[in-house]
């Protein structure tokens, strides 16, 4: 069974832990206590491969960031969430990005950019298209997702899943990151 560590990133108040403890246990948390990090194993299978995931789920605030590079170097796979009722969240995402790139030293790293909180979407600050640009700019696929009501939660997951694989691939530098999905 193939153990891969995955590291969410993102702005404090997007949704990283709420994505993933929606993944990991399948609830939904309601009160938001700032994480400084989290770690959690859960075992899936995708495309008919069993996995494990390590997921660290980091601190958002400011004063943890000293503390991403760290992460960076351990994680494998990358999943970038940006709240799409907060046009601020989506800002910081692009320098967070740029800091994998910077530790990894390597363009094509496997990660996935995320909208999260589809369910408010009248309060919607970040439109899905800003949101493609953004991903097709990146060569990573893009989702929008609500960790309330599960949407898209569980295809994330399995989706950074399949990141990874094709990163691992010999010839895996064209075939990384190469596809959109848009869920």
């Amino acid at each position: 069974m193939r153990e891969y560590k995955v590291v969410v990133l993102g702005s404090g108040g997007v949704g990283k832990s709420a994505l993933t403890v929606q993944f990991v246990t399948g609830s939904f948390i309601e009160k938001y206590d700032p994480t400084i990090e989290d770690f959690y194993r859960k075992e899936i299978e995708v495309d008919s491969s069993p996995s494990v995931l390590e997921i660290l789920d980091t601190a958002g605030t400011e004063q943890f960031a000293s503390m991403r590079d760290l992460y960076i170097k351990n994680g494998q796979g990358f999943i970038l969430v940006y709240s799409l009722v907060n046009q601020q969240s989506f800002q910081d995402i692009k320098p967070m990005r740029d800091q994998i790139i910077r530790v990894k030293r390597y363009e094509r790293v496997p990660m996935i950019l995320v909208g999260n909180k589809v369910d408010l979407e009248g309060e919607r600050e970040v439109s899905s298209g800003e949101g493609k640009a953004l991903a097709d700019e990146w060569n990573c696929p893009f989702m929008e997702t609500s960790a309330k009501n599960k949407g898209s939660v569980d295809e994330l997951f399995a989706e950074i899943v399949r990141q990874m694989n094709y990163a691992s691939q010999p010839n895996g530098d064209d075939q990384c990151c190469s596809s959109c999905v848009i869920l």
